[in-house]
This record gives structure tokens, sequence and C-alpha cells, in this order.
């Protein structure tokens, strides 16, 4: 519900009486998708404050080629709707796309993945000019024209409830040159980003970093992209990491991953799989999946995305798609990651809401230590330079003035955009049975393109003041003379339920 209401970068408290007129006029809020927000290293349900694990794909058919002036991964209604029927079929929450044309219209896809209750994880940089940063020459990248770019893809999905997050950038330290030369600017353009959001979106949207797994630069750029340099808005909001070290038949331990847990154990923001899924063996088996969703990696990684969903010429695709046609052959990959997602045992919310408690401790002790909850940065870290400091400051006027896009917005679907004309096989050729329609699960309905039009008269501020959350049993508003109000979760729905009978008996 309140995610809809404007923030710069103050935050209005409210009492219970504000709380109870925007329910009044806001009625079907609880039935909205409600973004994803930060506390402490977990993802969270803004509105529940229920933890959230991302299970997901990474989704960019055609690979780079898949992004021109007319066309990109979620730009086209009829592949959406094809390839969302799979989404749900596998079972996922989550998409990851690594390039979009922020000219084109995405609304009827973005309103799709809404609805089937799927979030997006959003990579702001294309391979085109202008358009991402030289890991080698950085400086001649970081200008005017990159940071427009970036900003219209914030924009524009920045008025999507499901925009999880943005990812600043992808792999870009990888090598000896790259360690030297870039840091400092993918620390940069995190500033700039979280600023820019900070101004001019309607509400907080998480900015990370997806880190290829090197040894060499694993633990030092993460603890460099956490830290805090010169303000709160240059540390990362999450973490991803690009892992293909479970081949074939391993164990947690034999894996690795019990030394990527202890890597991440102390880490003060989320960190989960950016990709994942190796494919040295194949078919893959995926059976990571168990070890990812298990009490031994819950607490430090909040899931991960398998990398990928369309075979591209790196073999690594859990669907063939079809030149001529666009009809969907189904690999025996697809068909194990799914078995994988359906042998998941429930999450252990026991383990995990003592775990979040204890985050929540060390939140506070931190803070009570430290003007941050999140580390001073060092003057050094191993095998990275990062002793010229950050790049000057250059975006003060495109965050002032905002850049000029189609801002992002839901539309109204007919049943008939949710069916796929596609015809979908297995490998050996038989015919895939699958539902025939896209599922809603959520009510994907935005009151506003602009979220202040539809706010009651002084409340326009009004939203969660998520870092006054000590206790994850409870949501916590607080009023204007700095008391708070606890309210459950269960009572929330109590009211929403009486609200809905009160409207009921007065019509």
């Amino acid at each position: 519900m309140l995610e809809h209401m404007h923030q710069k970068s103050s935050i209005c408290v409210f009492g219970l009486s504000c709380f109870l007129i925007l329910l009044v006029t806001f009625p079907k809020a609880f039935s909205l998708v409600h973004p994803i927000s930060v506390k402490g290293n977990y993802f969270l349900d803004s509105v529940t404050n229920e933890p959230f694990y991302i299970k997901g794909v990474d989704y960019q058919p055609g690979g780079s080629s898949g992004v021109s002036d007319s066309v990109d991964p979620l730009s086209d209604p009829q592949t959406c709707a094809r390839d969302i029927l799979l989404f749900q079929d596998l079972g996922i929450n989550t998409i990851r796309v690594y390039s979009i044309n922020p000219e084109l219209n995405h609304d009827i896809c973005m309103t799709m993945l809404a609805a089937a209750g799927i979030y997006l994880v959003l990579d702001v940089n294309s391979p085109s000019p202008n358009q991402h940063i030289n890991r080698y020459e950085p400086w001649l990248t970081y200008n005017l024209d990159y940071l427009e770019h970036v900003f219209k893809v914030v924009e524009q999905f920045s008025y999507y409830n499901n925009t999880l997050g943005f990812f600043a950038g992808n792999e870009i330290v990888n090598d000896r040159v790259s360690s030297k030369n870039s840091p400092v600017y993918i620390k940069a353009v995190i500033r700039d980003m979280k600023s820019y959001i900070e101004y001019n979106s309607p509400r907080q949207i998480p900015v990370g970093y997806s880190a290829a797994d090197d040894l060499s630069y694993r633990v030092s750029l993460s603890d460099y992209l956490e830290c805090i340099d010169e303000h709160p808005n240059d540390s990362v909001d999450f973490y991803g990491v690009n892992s293909y070290q479970w081949c074939g038949e391993q164990t947690f331990y034999t894996s690795g991953y019990n030394v990527l847990v202890d890597d991440y154990s102390s880490y003060s923001r989320p960190v989960f799989f950016s990709e994942y899924g190796c494919n040295e063996v194949t078919p893959r088996q995926f059976e990571e999946v168990q070890a990812l969703y298990s009490n031994d990696m819950i607490d430090v990684f909040s899931g991960g995305l398998i990398y990928e969903f369309t075979q591209e010429p790196n073999n690594y695709g859990l669907v063939e798609i079809e030149e001529e046609t666009g009809n969907v052959k189904l690999k025996e990959d697809y068909l194990s990651l799914k078995s994988q997602f359906q042998q998941l045992p429930e999450l252990d919310h026991l383990q995990v809401n003592l775990n979040m408690k204890k985050n929540a401790k060390e939140a506070q002790n931190r803070l009570k230590a430290s003007q941050y909850s999140q580390p001073r940065c060092s003057e050094t870290y191993q095998n990275l330079d990062v002793s010229k400091g950050l790049p000057k400051n250059i975006a003060d006027g495109l965050i002032e003035a905002g850049v000029q896009i189609q801002r992002g917005q839901y539309v109204n679907l007919k049943d008939s955009q949710l069916k796929s004309g596609y015809s979908y096989t297995t490998s050996n050729g038989k015919p895939y049975s699958i539902k025939g329609s896209i599922q809603r699960v959520v009510d994907y309905s935005s009151y506003s393109s602009d979220p202040l039009k539809k706010v009651p008269k002084d409340f326009e501020n009004c939203m969660y003041d998520n870092d006054l959350i000590h206790d994850y049993d409870e949501e916590i508003i607080t009023n204007g003379n700095g008391s708070s109000i606890h309210i459950l979760p269960k009572l929330l729905q109590t009211i929403e339920s009486w609200l809905h009978k009160f409207k009921k008996s007065n019509t």
C-alpha cells in the first residue's frame, strides 16, 4: 500500500489515523504486487515484511543482439506471454534481464510479469555505444551520455512495483587491468543511481552489482562496494555472485559452497547467485538448488538465478527457440530444474525468523558504534586500486532535472493477451502439456502513473519507515511524536477484511 507514496530524501511519519484513512482510500492495497525492500542482509516484502528469496532464471533471448531500436526482451507481448507461461510452469518468482532499450514500451510485458507474481532484476547497461562502462578505460565512458541512458532505464522501470532492483554492472572487474581502473567507477555509478532514485523515483529501489566469481577479487570487491566512502549512496544495496563451481555430482562441501557462505557470512547486505548452473556435465541436474535453499545457506544467500533461459551459443539454455516459428523446445535441463524446484521443502521459517532478529540486533549494535550500519571504507583492498577515490560527481544536473522518458505503468490486460500462440515440445518432439493461459496470481493494478495524484490531502509523503523496524514479527508504524505503533500482519489482514465487509454492507 504505502509503497506508492512519493519519497524524496526525507521520511514522513504518521499515526494510526493516517493508516486507516489510507486503507479506506485504497481498499485493494493488500492485493497489489508488493515492492521488495532491503533490511540488513535480507530482501523483504515491503508490506508484509516477510523474507523474499529469489528463485529465478536469467533471461536474454537472442543475447546481446536481442536488443535493438525495435525490440528487446520485454517489448514484445507475444514473446513475453509465451515465456511467462514457462516461468509459471517452472515455479519461479524472478527473472534477470541484462539489457533493454528504454525508448521502447514495456508496459504490457511488465504487467504480465506482475500479474504472474514475477519480479525483475534489471541491468542498466547495454552493449551499445555510450551505454556501458569500458572496464579498461572507464574514464572515457563515464560521461553524461552514459548516465542519461542509465537514468532513463531507472526512470522508466521505477514505476513498476515488480522491479526488484537494478544492477549497476556485471563482471566489470575480471582481470588485473580492470581491477586497477574500474572499482571506483563502479562505485560512482552506484552512487549516481541511488541519488537519482532518491530524488526522482516514487520509492526506494535497491541497486547492486553482479560479480565474477574470481577468487582474486571475490571478497575484496564485495567489501569495497559494501563500504561507505563519502555518503551512504555509494554503498551497494545487494551483491550478486556469478558462480559456476558446482559441477556434476557435488555436495555443499565438495563444491566449495561452504566457503562461499563463510566469505559472506558477515556481509551487511543481501547476497544471491546472479548466475549459477555449471554446464561442464550435461544434461545438468541442478542438485545445487537443494543446497541453496537449505538451512546451510538461507541465512547468508537470498536464493539465485539459473543461467540461462534460452539456448545461446554458450550452451546454457533451458529451452530452444525455433528461429522461424518462435515455437519452444524444452531441453532436459528445463525438466531437471523444474523437478528440483518442485522437490524443495518449505523454508525453515523459524530459523529465518531467529536469524532476522539476530541480524537486526547486529545492525543496531553497528549503528551504536558508528554513524552507519555499513562499514566505512578502508584505504586499501586486496588486488584492487581505490587510491584515486571516487570520480567527481557529474550527475547533479541530470538528477535535479530528471531525464525525459516514458514512465512505465501497468495496463489493463485482455484475457487473450495472456495466452500463447506458440507450441511447446520436449527434446524428443512430443507435445508438452502446459496451461493455456498465464495465471493471474496477484492484482497488478496501479492507481496512477504518478503516485501522488491519488494520495489523500496532507499525506503526500507518508511511507514505511523501514529503518525503524526492529522486530520482524511486526509491522511498525511511527507516528509524529516519535513513538511507535506495532501492528501484527494478521491484524492488518483483519482490518482489510473488516473494511471489505463494511464496504459491502454500505453498497
